[in-house]
């Protein structure tokens, strides 16, 4: 039930990352509003899935997979650069997430 929490965790924490960005610094009411919205379920799944994973495990993975995905959308659908270095940066923390995975508790 823990990656249950944690996964959804993260499908929102994405989802209120973009809305931050569609929301042009709290210029735009509804996206600003979602935002709020995302993050609240977020940190409330998040929460609940503490009650199941190590916080050390579910924190990285949370914050990993996030950033992972936050910087393919960026890619994607706001047409930010990908670089070397970047590549580079996010492949150390897919690895630092797996890294304790492998080392904590399974999820």
């Amino acid at each position: 039930m823990g990656t249950i929490f944690l996964l959804l965790a993260i499908v929102f924490e994405v989802s209120g990352t973009l809305s931050m960005k569609i929301s042009g610094g709290f210029t735009k009411l509804w996206p600003s509003i979602l935002m709020f919205v995302f993050y609240a379920c977020s940190f409330t799944l998040l929460n609940l899935a503490l009650k199941h994973i190590e916080v050390t495990v579910a924190y990285a993975t949370w914050s990993g997979i996030g950033m992972v995905l936050i910087a393919l959308a960026g890619y994607f659908f706001f047409q930010e650069q990908f670089n070397v270095a970047k590549i580079c940066w996010v492949a150390l923390i897919v690895i630092g997430t797996i890294g304790l995975n492998l080392n904590g508790k399974s999820l």
